[in-house]
């Protein structure tokens, strides 16, 4: 639906605020990426979690070296719906059901949230991602792993080892087994002078650090995030002072490099080169 519907929109010069994925392979992402691009119109893709304060100071504080040189890198996108019936029963629910289909056009947990984390990862930490190791699990949840026409055999969970353009290290999972975490995101990033930690769930979203003297006894103190204007609100000031705001197009495109590059990996048990533009 968004190739088709958004290069109409891009042919006819609007602008075009997309939900992601921007497509479902890389290919087509970066076909909607050079069109908007080759008409010169304003672009963006609604990574929603991007609206999460303390991430955008936690990007602000790498930047700016109050941690140094980042290291190590974690991250992971926790839910629980598997196990859990907040928000509904899986097992009788069609919008859920589909979701665990490959023959319904799931790409399970991956194509779910993987762009999510990745960008709540790599644009946290201000890196790029250079080379890419995917592992994808399917448990079964069924007899025959089967719900009516339903066959349930989208990942579940996957964990991915990154390598960083500066050479960091990346460790980066998700999955829909988590009990506990109704849907939950966490990145941590360590740095030779410090490190910082981003929590976001439905209750709250907190940043913490340890630097300076707190280093030395692993102290960690709350920072206040303040707030910061939304995708929506982003999107509108472009179009105003048309002047070009992330998360573009390419962007989401690189993101998705990586996430098929993960399948492929998985496919291979192999790692793989991305030079993925994902800071």
């Amino acid at each position: 639906i968004h190739h088709p519907t958004t290069m109409m929109l891009i042919a006819a010069g609007k602008p075009v605020l997309c939900e992601k994925p921007l497509a479902e392979n890389y290919q087509r992402a970066s076909e909607m990426a050079d069109a908007a691009e080759q008409a010169g119109i304003i672009n963006m893709v609604n990574l929603t979690y991007r609206n999460v304060a303390p991430l955008q100071r936690a990007r602000a504080m790498v930047l700016a070296g109050e941690i140094g040189s980042v290291r190590h890198v974690e991250a992971s996108y926790l839910q629980s719906w598997l196990v859990s019936k907040f928000w509904g029963d899986w097992r009788t629910d069609p919008k859920w059901l589909w979701r665990l289909s490959r023959g319904h056009g799931s790409n399970g947990v991956l194509g779910d949230v993987g762009i999510h984390i990745l960008d709540f990862a790599s644009y946290g930490a201000a890196l790029d991602i250079d080379h890419v190791f995917c592992r994808l699990r399917s448990f079964d949840k069924a007899p025959g792993n089967r719900i009516g026409e339903y066959e349930l055999d989208a990942n579940d969970s996957f964990t991915m080892a990154l390598d960083f353009s500066n050479g960091a290290f990346g460790v980066v999972h998700a999955s829909r087994w988590a009990t506990g975490h109704l849907n939950e995101l966490r990145l941590r990033i360590y740095g030779d002078k410090g490190g910082i930690e981003v929590v976001h769930n439905l209750k709250s979203s907190e940043l913490k650090a340890c630097m300076g003297e707190d280093i030395e006894d692993a102290k960690w103190q709350v920072l206040d995030a303040g707030t910061v204007p939304t995708n929506y609100q982003r999107f509108v000031d472009a179009v105003r002072n048309r002047v070009q705001a992330e998360p573009s197009f390419r962007h989401a495109a690189e993101l998705q490099k990586v996430l098929d590059l993960a399948i492929v990996s998985d496919e291979k048990r192999a790692e793989l080169r991305a030079h993925a533009d994902t800071q």
